[in-house]
């Protein structure tokens, strides 16, 4: 193991934060528990006090074909690289990660998905801790997944026939967000509504605090204008929260996370 220096203000997908020391884990090394694993940072929102931190090495940024029609991909490994494996290959069900940016660590770690597509959905098992765990014995759900660990790696069964009727719809939807930086959706959606809906009708959609605001595009990206701060995207944060709870009596829950 050895630690980078990462500047958040650039490597972020919000583009906000500052340098800090990440250390990185190579292949066999113990995982300190003190530290919080992050990945590409595109769902992240780093303070100017954020934790311990720590992110997987190159070593875990492969995919290989398994025994039993399985495919392992290691959790380091970018969404776009499994995307392009899998067209190149012929194999179907990982169309909807162009939609996705990150890496695969990311997707387990939130259940990631577009619509009805979702990792756990394709999956057959995790590398936690070392222990490979059929993905059935973990707790998952909407936007979480209980790993109870590191996640290092994941298999997958295989299925034959990319689709790419089906990557350029996914694709479409694209169309409807904003280009500005962002950390992607701020709220999970709420059972049977959309947190973007929600934050329009409070009135939120293109409000701005300083350099940051709610999108003019998409009403639930937090999206910096340039220069963004943590302070300013906080007091959004909050402000929407307490608008929806009020006017709806509905608790946004963050899908952004704070560090």
């Amino acid at each position: 193991m050895f630690f980078k220096t990462i500047d958040f203000s650039k490597y972020s997908s919000i583009k906000i934060g500052q340098p800090e020391k990440v250390l990185m884990i190579e292949k066999g090394d113990a995982v300190p528990s003190d530290r919080y694993l992050i990945g590409g940072a595109n769902n992240l929102l780093i303070s100017p006090t954020p934790p311990p931190l720590m992110m997987l090495s190159k070593d875990f940024a492969y995919i290989t074909p398994r025994a039993n029609g399985l495919l392992e991909i290691g959790a380091a490994i970018p969404t776009g690289r499994i995307v392009s494996y899998a067209k190149k290959h012929n194999i179907g069900g990982f169309e909807f990660c162009s939609k996705l940016p990150g890496t695969l660590g990311g997707m387990l770690a939130m259940n990631a998905g577009v619509k009805a597509y979702e990792i756990f959905n394709i999956l057959h098992s995790i590398e936690i801790d070392g222990k490979w765990i059929d993905k059935n014995e973990i707790v998952h759900g909407y936007r979480f997944a209980k790993l109870g660990g590191v996640a290092t790696a994941a298999r997958f069964k295989m299925q034959q026939g990319f689709s790419e009727d089906l990557l350029q719809t996914l694709l479409s939807l694209r169309t409807n967000q904003p280009h500005d930086p962002s950390a992607g959706s701020a709220f999970k959606n709420p059972p049977n509504d959309a947190a973007g809906r929600l934050i329009e009708a409070v009135g939120l959609k293109g409000y701005r605090i300083g350099n940051m605001a709610w999108s003019e595009i998409h009403a639930n990206f937090l999206v910096n204008l340039g220069g963004g701060v943590y302070e300013d995207a906080m007091q959004l944060i909050a402000l929407a929260k307490a608008r929806v709870a009020q006017e709806f009596n509905i608790l946004l829950e963050e899908e952004i996370i704070l560090l």
